[in-house]
């Protein structure tokens, strides 16, 4: 169990490190001298974890879909802001998550290591699909074509925000593209219920904070 732990233990050390790496450098200048030192391992204990540079990669991008925020809600389309917006606030503080910014917007690694992307709007369109079968959007919605709608809007609202304000203002550009966006998939009904207050994604990982696991299947919103 003590030899488990430590496997787990190095193996996180590794991913952390690298994700520091390539959020700070991106993929190309990374190199694995780097990711050792930071991480304070041997070569043989990241190559018993990850056979290559792009192994690594593509556990940071992994990583940062298994440290999602969730909780449910009543109305589906409030988890669907919960998530974008405790993603707004965690990015600018997270390096495996600003790694994963890089990574996937890497247009030459990403066919080597994957990306972000894909996982992130299936996402937005199982929760829009769950919406919609509720009733909560309006009936013209598809949500697969506007899950990658949001996703090209969030993309542009992380450059622009890290672009002129470094990530400061991302909680509140990205309570501008809910606002925007929202009146025409929500029904009317539903749509003054949903809270996409720039401080929702704080308030909401809070919430997580203080609540045990096995309770937060009753929240509500």
């Amino acid at each position: 169990m003590a030899q488990q732990e430590r496997a787990v233990r190095t193996r996180r050390a590794v991913l952390e490190a690298a994700a520091a790496v390539f959020a700070e450098r991106g993929y190309a200048a990374a190199t694995i001298a780097e990711i050792l030192h930071r991480a304070g391992v041997t070569k043989g204990a990241l190559y018993f974890h990850f056979d290559s540079k792009a192994a690594l990669a593509r556990g940071v991008l992994q990583e940062q879909m298994a440290t999602e925020y969730h909780v449910p809600r009543e109305l589906k389309l409030q988890e669907w802001v919960d998530a974008g917006m405790t993603l707004a606030e965690r990015l600018p503080r997270e390096p495996m998550l600003l790694a994963g910014v890089r990574l996937s917007a890497d247009l030459q690694g990403r066919d080597v290591f994957g990306s972000a992307w894909p996982a992130w709007a299936e996402m937005t369109g199982s929760l829009l699909a769950e919406a919609k079968e509720r009733g909560e959007v309006l009936p013209h919605v598809v949500p697969e074509e506007t899950a990658q709608v949001f996703l090209g809007g969030w993309i542009g609202v992380q450059f622009v925000s890290q672009a002129v304000a470094n990530w400061a203002d991302l909680d509140h550009r990205m309570s501008d593209l809910f606002n925007h966006l929202l009146p025409a998939v929500a029904a009317p009904a539903v749509l003054v219920r949903l809270d996409t207050a720039p401080d929702r994604g704080a308030r909401v990982i809070a919430e997580v904070g203080r609540k045990p696991a096995a309770s937060l299947a009753g929240v509500n919103s």
